[in-house]
């Protein structure tokens, strides 16, 4: 450790707790790393340090007095730009509430900040959370901790970028097509999209849409778990929330660490693609050599993948239908601050009629069904994270892929699509870098309701690889970023040209 920002949530919660850290301390130093780090990245957009700080002494306040203390007591988090934060500006990457200041927390941030959560900032996201590509027309780009040049993935994307530089141990994220999955593997770190409902969500304007949710994102696993605990919870606002009859299925102590788990006893498919994935070579010499370095691992091992006919078009329609419930009036009213991404979707949605919409609902119920029949005899899929490496965030999305044209501007992010409409948890875990020097994330996806499965099988398979340089979580060179050119003095930095 050279700084207490460095510390793991798990170890800084530990010293805080032992009066061996005060959170005051924490916060400085995690300040500190980003004054220094986030003019090359500009990952960490809003701030109120003052207001951290007041929280911070408040919790050095409540340690000395001794008592019940919040699995987050004193840990600074970082909030996705989507997430509303009371008295903090929160813009959604809009130029539309470029100057928003909420009244109230969002449920997740509520629920971080009683869990003892210090609010460190705002982390930045694509507008409306729409691309891959952390852009927009309020806050600009955010850079790759590992080469500012090239996208951090999205719409997460500044929430791990906060996390690969030790600004702050923990953030949150959210994910339709990948968004805490995507980000997670370009900036190696962890990204787990939960069960739809296992951490509810009252922003959705469709209560029964089961493709977007909220999640964290951390350094490792157990942080993770850490955060997720504080976020479970049966909240009637959330009509996907986890209860049956009246009955909790799932509670927060069920997810506060991971479950050991025998790597040996599992039967894992591999698949480099989902059988329609558009996966560049590179990503899949990767995921070649990845997994032939760690398959032995595993009690068996085979190339299988689900039946994944039908995806890309389900998925088009059913994300056109939420982004009419969510943007149509924006797109209509004020079309000249609304961006090309958002204004896309709006416009394929009003393209399609009850007919599509319900053709779509029911080949994703097809989809679900065989995906059902495939877990019968498999307890995990392993895939890549993402169809290819990070590429400049001048391109704002990738218009083709080894040559091969893209569908839609979202159609590069099928990989983790593939998973999102059938609602199975999966996890994005760093192995190592591929050729190009910048991360490569493995998708860990688990059966239906599998969450806490999927997390004990990322945590055995990461402390087994930590001492592999080949595959270990790889770590940006700080000392370079604090050195870099201002990522802000970049052409079209601001711009989607």
């Amino acid at each position: 450790m050279t700084e207490p920002c460095d510390l793991t949530a798990l170890a800084a919660r530990a010293l805080i707790g032992a009066k061996k850290l005060s959170a005051r301390e924490l916060l400085d130093s995690c300040i500190r790393r980003m004054d220094a780090v986030d003019p090359a990245v500009n990952a960490m957009v809003a701030r109120d340090d003052e207001a951290a700080r007041k929280a911070a002494a408040a919790a050095d306040e409540a340690t000395a007095r001794g008592g019940g203390l919040g699995a987050l007591h004193g840990l600074p988090v970082g909030v996705k730009d989507l997430e509303d934060v009371a008295g903090l500006r929160t813009t959604y990457g809009s130029p539309l509430y470029r100057d928003h200041v909420p009244k109230a927390d969002q449920l997740i941030v509520a629920s971080v900040r009683q869990a003892g959560a210090i609010i460190a900032g705002k982390t930045n996201t694509p507008e409306w959370g729409a691309g891959a590509n952390t852009r927009n027309a309020v806050y600009g780009v955010t850079g790759n901790p590992f080469d500012p040049s090239r996208s951090a993935a999205g719409s997460s994307g500044g929430s791990g970028v906060v996390l690969a530089t030790n600004m702050v141990p923990l953030a949150t994220g959210s994910d339709t097509g990948g968004s805490l999955r995507n980000p997670a593997a370009f900036n190696g770190i962890v990204g787990f999209r939960p069960s739809p409902g296992l951490v509810p969500s009252d922003k959705r304007a469709l209560g029964w849409y089961p493709l977007s949710v909220l999640g964290p994102m951390a350094r490792n696993v157990p942080d993770l778990c850490l955060l997720l605990s504080t976020m479970v919870s049966d909240d009637a606002c959330d009509p996907l929330a986890t209860t049956i009859h009246g009955r909790t299925v799932r509670r927060p102590e069920d997810f506060a660490r991971p479950d050991h788990v025998d790597l040996a006893s599992l039967k894992v498919a591999i698949t480099p693609d989902f059988g329609f994935a558009p996966t560049e070579k590179l990503v899949r010499e990767a995921f070649s050599e990845k997994v032939g370095a760690f398959a032995h691992l595993f009690h068996a091992a085979e190339e299988a993948t689900p039946d994944c006919s039908g995806t890309d078009e389900v998925f088009e329609i059913l994300r056109a239908v939420g982004f009419l419930a969510s943007h149509l009036d924006k797109v209509r009213e004020t079309p000249d601050q609304v961006g090309p991404n958002v204004r896309a979707n709006v416009e394929e949605g009003l393209t399609y009629s009850a007919l599509d919409v319900t053709r779509a609902m029911k080949q994703q119920t097809a989809i679900y069904q065989r995906w059902q029949h495939f877990f019968e005899d498999y307890d995990v899929i392993l895939a890549p994270a993402i169809t290819l490496s990070p590429r400049p965030w001048t391109e704002l999305f990738p218009s083709q892929i080894d040559g091969k044209p893209t569908r839609t501007y979202f159609h590069w992010l099928a990989m983790a699509y593939a998973v999102t409409i059938v609602g199975h948890p999966a996890i994005s875990l760093p192995v190592g870098r591929d050729r190009n020097g910048m991360p490569f994330g493995l998708q860990i996806v688990g059966p239906r309701g599998g969450d806490a499965k999927v997390l004990a099988v990322a945590a055995a398979l990461e402390a087994a690889l930590a001492g592999d340089t080949l595959t270990a979580r790889p770590v940006p060179d700080i000392a370079a970023l604090m050195k870099a050119r201002p990522i802000s003095e970049s052409p079209n930095f601001l711009g989607f040209d």
